[in-house]
C-alpha cells in the first residue's frame, strides 16, 4: 500500500500526517509531495526523514491513494493526471464537490456511495461537515426543511499566514495582513470572496455541499459566515425547521447515538461545546439544545469541531481507510 499526501508541507497536510500516524495507517509506503520550491525538505514521520518530492515524480511512482490538500487549481490540473496513473485521489480543496461525476463524501454518512470506479473524491468543506454530522440522523428521523446557519470561523480554516496574522496582533507585531483588517479583538462577516448574490463561496458551500452529502436539494438552507479570533476550531450557530416534531430526549438521544457525535449539553453546570476543548480532537460536539419557541417543529443547535481534523485531515484519511478496508483500492 503505497500513500502520497500532496501538499505535505501545508497546514491540513501535516495535520493528515499527524492523524496517519496517530491511526496508524495501514502503508508500504508513504510519499510527500510538494510543490517545487519545497522539494527536497526532510519531513518526518514516525520518527523517520522522508525527503519530499515534485508532483510529476509522485505520480510516475503511482502511489495507491493520494490525499490531496494542495489548492483548487493544482487539483484540477494533477488530479487527473494522478487518477489516469491508477490512483485514487481524495481531495481536500473545493475542485471537485460539486462536479455530478464525484461523490461528496463524509464516511459516517454516505461512504457506502463509494465504489472502486471512483477515482476522484471530494471532501467536504470544513463548516459543511461538522454541521452535515449532526444533521444527517436528524433529517432522516424528522425530515429536515429548512437550515439557518451563522458560523464562527477559526484563523487556520484560511492558512498559515492567518494564523500568524493574529499571533502577530496579540503580540502587537507589524506583519503580512492574510485579511483586509485585523482579526485580533474583531470579526470579520467576510470568509471566501463575495457573490453576486452578496453571498460568499464559504456560505454558499454550506448550501451546495449540504443538499449534496444528504441526497436533498429540497432542504433550504442560508448562511452566514464570520471569522473571529480563535486559532483552531470552527463554531455554528445552527436553527433546524423539520416537518415532524421531535421531543429534545429524543434528540439527545439520537445525536449522542452517532458515530462520531458527542452531545454537551448540561447548562446547569455550563456544559456546552467550545473550540478550545474541540482542539486536537476528531468528534462533532454539540450542545445548547434547545426548541426554537417561535417556529412550530424548530431546533437550536451549538455546533464546534476541530476544522483542521474532522473539517478536514480525519475526514480525508477515514475516507482512505473505508476504501482500505472494503477492497475498492
Amino acid at each position: 500500500m503505497k500513500i502520497a499526501i500532496v501538499g505535505a508541507t501545508g497546514l491540513v497536510g501535516s495535520v493528515m500526517l499527524k492523524v496517519l500516524e496517530e491511526r496508524n495507517f495501514p502503508m508500504d509506503k508513504l510519499l510527500l509531495v510538494a510543490s517545487e520550491r519545497s522539494v527536497g525538505k526532510e519531513i518526518y514521520y514516525k520518527n523517520k526523514p522522508i525527503t519530499v518530492i515534485g508532483l510529476a515524480d509522485a505520480v510516475n511512482q503511482k502511489p495507491d491513494i493520494a490525499l490531496f490538500s494542495a489548492g483548487g487549481s493544482t487539483s484540477l490540473e494533477w488530479a487527473p493526471k494522478f487518477a489516469e496513473a491508477g490512483t485514487t485521489v481524495i481531495d481536500n480543496s473545493s475542485a471537485w464537490r460539486m462536479d455530478l461525476d464525484k461523490k461528496l463524501v463524509v464516511p459516517e454518512i454516505n461512504a457506502k456511495q463509494l465504489t472502486k470506479a471512483d477515482k476522484i473524491i471530494a471532501n467536504p468543506n470544513c463548516s459543511t461537515i461538522q454541521m452535515v454530522m449532526a444533521l444527517a440522523p436528524l433529517h432522516e428521523k424528522y425530515k429536515i426543511k429548512r437550515v439557518i446557519v451563522s458560523t464562527y470561523q477559526s484563523v487556520s480554516g484560511t492558512g498559515v499566514k492567518a494564523v500568524e496574522q493574529l499571533e502577530n496582533e496579540i503580540a502587537g507585531i507589524k506583519g503580512e495582513m492574510a485579511y483586509p483588517y485585523p482579526i485580533a479583538k474583531n470579526a470579520i462577516p467576510h470568509c471566501d470572496v463575495f457573490e453576486e448574490t452578496g453571498y460568499t463561496k464559504e456560505e454558499m458551500k454550506l448550501v451546495r455541499e449540504t443538499q449534496k452529502i444528504l441526497d436533498d436539494n429540497t432542504i433550504a438552507v442560508t448562511a452566514t459566515a464570520v471569522r473571529i479570533p480563535t486559532a483552531g476550531g470552527h463554531s455554528e450557530s445552527v436553527n433546524v425547521e423539520f416537518e415532524n416534531d421531535f421531543s429534545l430526549t429524543d434528540i439527545r438521544k439520537l445525536l449522542s447515538e452517532t458515530e462520531g457525535v458527542v452531545v454537551q449539553d448540561n447548562t446547569d453546570v455550563n456544559t456546552y461545546p467550545m473550540p478550545m476543548y474541540a482542539n486536537g480532537k476528531d468528534d462533532v460536539f454539540v450542545g445548547r439544545i434547545r426548541r426554537d419557541l417561535s417556529q412550530p417543529n424548530a431546533l437550536n443547535m451549538w455546533i464546534v469541531s476541530d476544522n483542521l481534523r474532522k473539517g478536514a485531515a480525519t475526514n480525508t484519511v477515514q475516507i482512505a481507510e473505508y476504501l482500505v478496508a472494503n477492497n475498492l483500492v
